[in-house]
């Protein structure tokens, strides 16, 4: 239900064909170990229905500039046949365009978020209001296009949603912990990165399994739809059994891992950690099997979006340890991903 400020509460969703949430799903948040606070509220948060519903909204007008600088990394332009380097963007600009024009008009951003996802976005329970390093970056566009970080309407998109959103204007940007791959840049542009994960396994401590190999065979594992984790699995799952336990939002696994109902979930290892600190009961298991790039994704398309967004992060990366981006990583991620030093350089489409 949305309030006046545009919040929404979660509904539980029915199961197929019951008109009835799932037994377990009625059950869960009574039975779940070890969680409170913060954690209590994104494991609600977890099992909501997966619509794009407005989340919340804030005020407008004003742009800045600067031109890349040195390490930049640069890269031939991928293509479709082709491709080596789908994190090559194009280059930064702060003109306008038609995409931003419309925003300026609307004097709103529409972002699609997670809110569930701990130290990436979620919801604080004590102010009922969006927070995490996706939201920061988020609020960082909004003041280069409109003068105001909260001239935002977030929208809760699922993670298998995140594309048909774009694709059907329900939102301008896609800010989500998405990874940027071959597949994707046909059905989305993308910014250059600004973060770098990989694919890992979270299971409990006590478990036997011990990473992305043969341990998982026979194993309940959990993934979400339209993911990369799911596709990892889908070219050798080592013998899980992960197509029976396919969700809509990566957060959701941990729900059911909580439930005993799977043994372990593959996920984005930045999304794990975050996981991870919330309950001491799992850990990550073996090391990352990919490397992963996290762009901010727009329609197909939207050139002078993706150069405006690429601008952003030229300055969001400038200035060392005191850059936008490390700010952001001290205060969200680095008590859970210890040791980075910097932001991945950008890379650049050439030709």
């Amino acid at each position: 239900m949305s309030g006046a400020n545009g919040s929404t509460d979660p509904e539980v969703p029915a199961a197929p064909g019951t008109g009835r949430a799932p037994r377990s799903a009625r059950r869960g948040l009574g039975r779940l170990r070890g969680w409170g606070g913060v954690a209590g509220m994104a494991l609600a948060l977890a099992v909501a229905a997966g619509a794009l519903v407005p989340l919340a909204r804030h005020g407008d007008a004003a742009d800045a500039a600067t031109v890349a600088g040195p390490g930049v990394a640069r890269a031939e332009q991928a293509k479709a046949d082709d491709c080596k380097d789908p994190e090559a963007s194009l280059s930064p600009s702060s003109a306008d365009g038609p995409n931003i024009d419309a925003i300026k008009r609307r004097g709103k951003l529409i972002a699609g978020v997670d809110q569930n996802s701990f130290r990436w976005g979620y919801r604080n329970p004590a102010t009922r209001t969006l927070e995490g390093f996706d939201i920061d970056l988020v609020k960082a566009i909004a003041k280069n296009i409109l003068g105001d970080e909260n001239a935002v309407i977030y929208r809760a998109i699922p993670t298998s949603q995140r594309i048909p959103a774009l694709q059907n204007g329900t939102v301008d940007v896609v800010v989500r912990t998405m990874t940027v791959n071959c597949g994707r840049i046909k059905q989305a542009s993308f910014s250059t990165a600004y973060f770098e994960a990989g694919q890992q396994v979270l299971a409990p401590k006590t478990s036997a399994i011990t990473g992305f190999d043969d341990s998982l065979k026979g194993k309940r594992v959990c993934v979400a739809a339209g993911s990369t984790a799911f596709d990892a699995l889908k070219a050798n799952a080592h013998g899980a059994d992960y197509q029976d336990f396919t969700v809509p939002n990566q957060l959701d696994c941990l729900v059911r891992l909580q439930q005993n109902l799977v043994d372990a979930i593959v996920t984005d290892n930045a999304l794990a950690a975050g996981q991870a600190a919330q309950d001491p009961a799992v850990q990550l298991k073996g090391s990352p099997f990919t490397t992963e790039y996290y762009g901010v994704a727009v329609k197909l398309g939207n050139t002078d979006l993706v150069q405006r967004i690429n601008q952003v992060l030229v300055d969001y990366r400038n200035g060392g340890t005191n850059s936008p981006w490390m700010t952001a990583y001290r205060k969200w991620l680095a008590a859970d991903l210890p040791g980075i030093s910097s932001p991945p350089a950008p890379k650049y489409r050439t030709g």
